[in-house]
């Protein structure tokens, strides 16, 4: 399992495209990806769940805070390396 904290830039005009291509790029990969704000986590891989962070995602943004992302699996370290050319 890798796990690290994010600064994810959120803007207001994230919409479900980003978002879909976010779950496509999770999607690509063997292991789980979790992504979690104090008390919430989503799947990654879920389009439903991504829509629902957005709304965590931009508190987080706003307060500066960081967001964890959690990968486990077979392929981890490149699924992580792909979240964070995701967000880069």
């Amino acid at each position: 399992m890798v796990q690290k904290k994010m600064a994810i830039d959120i803007t207001a005009d994230l919409d479900r495209r980003p978002i879909a291509k976010l779950v496509q790029e999770a999607s690509k990969f063997e292991s789980t990806v979790y992504f979690e704000y104090k008390d919430k986590k989503v799947n990654a891989k879920s389009i439903m769940g991504m829509m629902t962070f957005i709304s965590i995602m931009n508190r987080a943004t706003a307060a500066n805070d960081l967001i964890d992302v959690i990968v486990n699996g077979s392929d981890e370290e490149e699924a992580m390396k792909s979240i964070e050319a995701f967000f880069a």
